[in-house]
């Protein structure tokens, strides 16, 4: 038997137990005097076991309630983890089902996307069968096939009419694709129009026959032909005379709707005139400038032809002591070397740095002279480029406005544009490049004419030094 550590506590709680104190309690709660009790005599021994089996008893309760909750909890537990296991299984499906669902809509997206290309595809199909059809009767139109035009033709379903228009096709093809001689009339490259024979080559090539004149045919639009220049001639002359010729000279064409025009060899006033009016100023400051170095070339010359004569003639008699003699024979020459030499001549007797100092001073003075028209043929050469430049500026303005108004559809409205563009720099640089080069080869001429008058006086002067010198 399990036993018990008593404290006070317990000890009371077992007084309160006792039948006395049971009646002292009801009395109190009456609120009555007590009567006067006896104590009734309690065995300890028996209180104890009393209180023991009470106690046994309630902890076998709470025990009991203890595996109550315990097993309560568990299957609580177990409910919760099973009703988690269930919801995340759903929720599992679901997201499975929601995933399969997302393929299912991307595809249906894909198919409705591949049925849009699909349905543009028969559309653009639709719309190009449309044109070819619309092509092919515009094209076969002037051989007058009636049967084109008919109702049945045009409610008939794509592939009869496609069947149809190609057999149409076929045949006009085998047709016109053989030799055939007919007669018309066709035009000579003066512009005379003439009656004639005119033998055809499918529809690609023609020759013209007739006594006026006869060659290889080519279009001059409407459906009319027109000699083209002198080309095949042999080839018509042997097809004449009913020959074969060796090589078989044609031109070749499309169409008998557009004429082709020969084109014209390009000539040096066309070129300038398809620069425009800048073109033509930059053409006359070269003439201009041609001119300016034909006398510059002229006035070098003659002042270069003298010097070594009349150094010559003037140092021999200064050699000899006659002064008026070099003075004289100075007179007799003209040009720039003759006036330099004349003024040392005249200042012999004079110191040597006073004379140098006079020949320089004459040099000066003839420079004028021999730089004569030097500046202007260097600034035509500079500013020709720079015309050019303008020229292609203006060309590119125009070039612009034409596209702006009627867009790049027609590359001959922009011909005009780029012509003066590309023109103009052209003949700027090629008056500018000859020009620079001459006038500074002039240049150089000049400044050794300059040297040489120098060396000259000079000479005189050294002649003259040593016949003081000598005497």
């Amino acid at each position: 038997m399990m036993r018990l550590a008593w404290s006070p506590l317990m000890l009371l709680s077992i007084a309160m137990l006792l039948p006395g104190s049971m009646v002292l309690a009801k009395d109190a709660e009456e609120g009555t005097s007590p009567a006067p009790v006896v104590p009734t005599p309690v065995d300890p021994a028996d209180a104890l076991d009393q209180l023991e089996a009470a106690y046994q008893k309630e902890f076998a309760f709470l025990e009991a309630q203890l595996r109550d909750l315990r097993d309560r909890r568990a299957r609580f537990q177990s409910d919760s983890s099973r009703a988690a296991s269930e919801k995340q299984a759903q929720i599992d499906r679901t997201e499975a089902d929601w995933i399969n669902l997302q393929g299912r809509a991307e595809r249906v997206q894909d198919l409705l996307l591949e049925a849009e290309r699909e349905l543009e595809s028969v559309e653009d199909a639709r719309t190009t069968l449309e044109a070819t059809f619309l092509q092919a009767d515009s094209t076969l139109e002037p051989y007058g096939i009636e049967e084109l035009q008919s109702a049945a033709y045009l409610n008939s379903p794509d592939g009869e009419r496609i069947s149809i228009v190609l057999g149409h096709a076929l045949a006009l093809l085998s047709e016109s694709g053989k030799q055939r001689e007919t007669s018309g009339a066709y035009f000579l490259p003066d512009g005379t129009e003439v009656q004639g024979r005119i033998l055809r080559l499918g529809n690609i090539a023609a020759y013209g026959f007739s006594p006026q004149g006869s060659g290889a045919l080519a279009p001059a639009g409407d459906g009319r032909l027109k000699v083209w220049g002198e080309a095949a001639v042999d080839t018509t002359a042997a097809l004449e005379a009913g020959q074969v010729p060796g090589l078989l000279g044609m031109f070749l064409f499309e169409s008998e709707t557009k004429a082709i025009e020969e084109k014209e060899g390009k000539t040096i006033l066309g070129v300038i005139s398809s620069g425009g009016t800048i073109a033509w100023i930059i053409v006359a400051l070269g003439l201009f400038a041609g001119v300016l170095i034909v006398l510059r070339i002229f006035f070098l010359r003659g002042a270069s032809a003298s010097t070594e004569k009349i150094v010559g003639e003037v140092g021999s008699l200064v050699r000899k002591g006659e002064i008026n003699g070099a003075l004289e024979a100075c007179k007799k020459f003209k040009g720039s070397t003759a006036r330099v030499v004349a003024a040392a001549v005249r200042n012999l007797e004079r110191d040597r740095d006073h004379l140098e100092d006079i020949i320089s001073e004459s040099i000066l003075h003839e420079s004028s002279h021999l730089n004569r028209f030097g500046a202007f043929i260097l600034v035509i050469a500079a500013v020709a480029p720079l015309l050019g430049l303008l020229g292609t500026v203006t060309g590119m303005i125009t070039t612009f406005d034409i596209i702006t108004e009627f867009g790049t559809g027609d590359p001959k409205l922009l011909s005009g544009g780029i012509s003066i563009a590309l023109v103009t720099t052209e003949i700027g640089l090629a008056v500018a490049i000859p020009t620079l080069l001459l006038g500074n080869v002039l240049s150089g001429w000049a400044e050794s004419i300059k040297d040489d008058m120098e060396k000259g006086a000079l000479r005189v002067i050294n002649q003259f030094k040593e016949l003081r010198g000598t005497a």
